[in-house]
């Protein structure tokens, strides 16, 4: 089975986006887009030293990929502002979504942010958080969030969106569907939380209803178990919440990625293989798995046996991706 030309082991590899050591382009990173056939790469500050270090980086991938027939890849980074910024001086700093007061702030923040990680190569954001934190809380998001007011979250998010988007980055909203009346980090373990469709519809969703008018690029999935939707699986694992609520109630019809797999969330409770057929069977595009180590070698294999086995899902979400690839 090809598809425009693409053979399944390619269509297995752009599904996943990986993690790596190291600040300059070396054998694990050529692995990873020669042998497994990555559609993309995040960076973190274990990557990032000065501009001209993270462009020649972005370039030399790129150039590889090209170079062995490959889509150009996805470069993303968690550049939200405040406390999950990985590029720091000489790169603008900002203090955080809490701190901004009014669109022109949103809207500096999207347009100098742009501009600074297209000109180093990096074309996908994981922003804006789209969380809600309720007032009083002590949600996990409290320091990370735009505010508690649902209304205001939409207006900052879309403002970001926009700008980002206008920029030539694609901004990936998060975490679907909400994670701001949470208070344990799903780094470390599995929060739950009992949620129902009401609930979310009050608080946590109209933020990412506004975010797909806006066109954003991409939703990221939570590491959350809603049991009032799903009591069995987590968000990012979830069929009833990926593909039945995010693309089928509310419509979207751009990329859909899992926060991190390496994450205690569900990397303490659930094997690599039964998260890929999970994510499969919930149309999820993107598998991200941000650090070395077999998970993404594993990951990459059960990508393929699952495109072997039944591409249907896997050609939807192909497409999605080289759309955007395209776009780009």
């Amino acid at each position: 089975m090809t598809v425009n030309g693409y053979s399944p082991e390619q269509m297995a590899g752009q599904r996943l986006m990986a993690g790596f050591d190291g600040t300059d382009f070396d054998g694990d990173l050529a692995f990873l887009i020669e042998d497994l056939k990555v559609g993309g790469i995040i960076l973190f500050s274990r990557n990032i030293g000065t501009p001209q270090q993270v462009a020649d980086l972005c370039r030399s991938a790129q150039e590889c990929a090209a170079g062995c027939g490959q889509p150009g890849l996805f470069i993303a980074v968690d550049q939200e502002g405040g406390p999950v910024a990985r590029l720091k001086r000489p790169f603008t700093e900002f203090p955080g979504n809490p701190a901004m007061t009014g669109e022109a702030d949103a809207d500096r923040f999207a347009a100098v942010t742009a501009s600074e990680l297209t000109q180093v190569g990096i074309n996908m954001n994981m922003a804006p958080v789209l969380d809600v934190a309720p007032e009083g809380f002590g949600s996990i998001m409290e320091t990370r969030a735009f505010g508690h007011d649902p209304e205001w979250v939409s207006r900052m998010g879309c403002r970001v969106i926009r700008g980002l988007q206008a920029g030539g980055v694609m901004a990936v909203a998060k975490h679907f569907p909400g994670i701001g009346r949470t208070t344990l980090d799903s780094h470390l373990d599995l929060p739950v939380v009992d949620l129902g469709m009401a609930d979310l519809e009050a608080l946590e969703l109209p933020p990412f209803a506004a975010a797909f008018n806006e066109g954003v690029s991409g939703v990221m999935l939570s590491h959350i178990l809603y049991r009032g939707i799903d009591p069995v699986w987590p968000a990012s694992l979830s069929v009833r919440i990926a593909r039945d609520l995010l693309r089928g109630r509310m419509g979207f019809e751009g990329l859909v990625l899992t926060d991190d797999l390496d994450m205690g969330a569900v990397g303490n409770h659930y094997g690599i293989d039964d998260m890929i057929r999970r994510i499969v069977a919930a149309e999820i595009d993107i598998v991200l798995i941000c650090h070395k180590g077999p998970n993404i070698a594993r990951a990459y294999d059960r990508l393929l046996a699952e495109t072997q086995a039944d591409g249907r899902a896997s050609i939807a979400s192909f497409h999605r991706i080289m759309q955007k690839k395209q776009a780009l």
